[in-house]
């Protein structure tokens, strides 16, 4: 049993995935101790980046906006060495692949987007009004809007159903993580002026690159990876192997899940998770040769998008082969899915799929938490339970950026009790 002096006692956090270390780091430019503890064997909870075979694996299909004003403001932006997609896509409409871009971004695209069969012409002016009203709102004011499900949002906006059916199901089934659209029109919203003001971006060298570059900063012997956390009270944690620490306050930075089985009070309020299937695979060459993400809007098939890693950042691949990853909504664990993705993928790339050789595939149950218009937020971006702190992207969008802001909100209300009580 490790005992210390409240004067001394650090702050627990519980969990080092975004939430935790943007907490910490906060924590920390406040003068205060901190010990981070994570079962996990890496930071980052669900971002990261494994090695295979020299090739660079997320955990799943993410991506970084880089208009993020918190997350922006903890990173080292340069250093992330940031690769940035076309804003647009390629629809996949049944048939052949169809450019949609951001017009306003990427004039000389206008006409082909224009015509292009996704949707109607008055479609794509309503994506511009859209657009320029959200651009002109404030994250407060979207945050303060009637929240309703994002398809019903669409079509009080006068969207055709072709478009919604071809376009947005797609593009932000990847994003949500759904394709019935269900989840809140605040995050839509939110998501939408982030992708308006800024660009989708990998880091070079991986999403993982993200929260090791925040981890860095903190004293390497303040943070304990494989460790599990069994039980806690507003003033000390108990770990699997039996050892109790004390600290001045805990911090729970985990996931909903594991909120639920800890403070079990809390259960009822942890948010539904959404899955992903993701495939990696390699290949002789690009099949798009431009960083860009393909959609499937054919409403057919199972794979939601493609994307070639490579053709954003080479260092995704040890030498000249593309990698390509595919996701599949929801959890697919058939041996066969595979082969079945790529007989799929012929219909939009012709016979060079059949030379792709399959890496990897993830099934991630608990990919990202539910955010219906019901989903219950905390006002504040985290909740106090029992005296313990408890903050994630549940908490506030489903988002790195969610994370960062709900970390930060727990770590402000305990610098100020710190300060009420001097």
């Amino acid at each position: 049993m490790s005992h210390t002096s409240s004067s001394e006692a650090p702050v627990i956090i519980v969990g080092a995935g975004m939430a935790g270390l943007s907490c910490a780091l906060h924590l920390q430019a406040s003068g205060l101790k901190l010990r981070l503890i994570d079962s996990g064997d890496v930071v980052g909870g669900r971002v990261r980046t494994d090695v295979v075979d020299g090739f660079l694996l997320d955990r799943g299909f993410q991506v970084y906006l880089d208009a993020y004003p918190e997350t922006g403001a903890l990173l080292d932006m340069k250093a992330l060495d940031l690769r940035k997609f076309e804003p647009g896509a390629l629809v996949f409409n049944g048939k052949r692949l169809k450019r949609l871009m951001d017009v306003f971004r990427r004039p000389a695209s206008a006409w082909t987007s224009a015509t292009a069969p996704i949707g109607g012409f008055i479609d794509k002016l309503r994506v511009g009004l859209m657009r320029s009203q959200i651009l002109g709102s404030t994250l407060e004011q979207i945050a303060n809007r009637e929240d309703r499900k994002t398809e019903s949002y669409l079509r009080g906006r006068g969207f055709s159903e072709a478009m919604i059916d071809s376009f947005f199901r797609s593009f932000y089934g990847g994003i949500f993580l759904e394709s019935e659209l269900r989840t809140s029109s605040r995050m839509f919203e939110f998501t939408f002026k982030m992708f308006g003001q800024g660009s989708a971006t990998l880091p070079a060298k991986g999403m993982g690159e993200i929260p090791k570059q925040l981890a860095a900063r903190l004293p390497p012997d303040s943070i304990t990876l494989n460790q599990k956390v069994v039980s806690l009270d507003a003033h000390s944690v108990t770990l699997s192997s039996g050892e109790q620490i004390h600290g001045r306050a805990v911090v729970l930075a985990t996931n909903a899940a594991s909120v639920g089985s800890l403070l079990p009070d809390l259960k009822e309020r942890m948010p539904e998770w959404r899955s992903v299937t993701n495939l990696y695979f390699y290949a002789p060459s690009s099949p798009i040769n431009e960083s860009i993400i393909c959609l499937n809007g054919s409403g057919e098939g199972v794979v939601n998008n493609v994307c070639a890693l490579t053709d954003a950042s080479p260092d995704y691949s040890p030498d000249e082969r593309a990698l390509i990853s595919v996701s599949v909504l929801g959890l697919h664990p058939e041996e066969g899915l595979p082969a079945k993705v790529q007989q799929e993928l012929m219909g939009w790339f012709g016979e060079c799929v059949a030379q792709w050789c399959h890496l990897r595939t993830d099934l991630i149950p608990e990919a990202l938490p539910e955010q219906t218009p019901k989903a219950q937020k905390y006002k504040l971006g985290f909740i106090q339970q029992k005296g313990i702190y408890v903050c994630g992207d549940h908490a506030t969008s489903a988002s790195i950026e969610g994370a960062v802001i709900s970390g930060k909100r727990a770590a402000e209300a305990i610098i100020m009790r710190r300060l009420s009580v001097l």
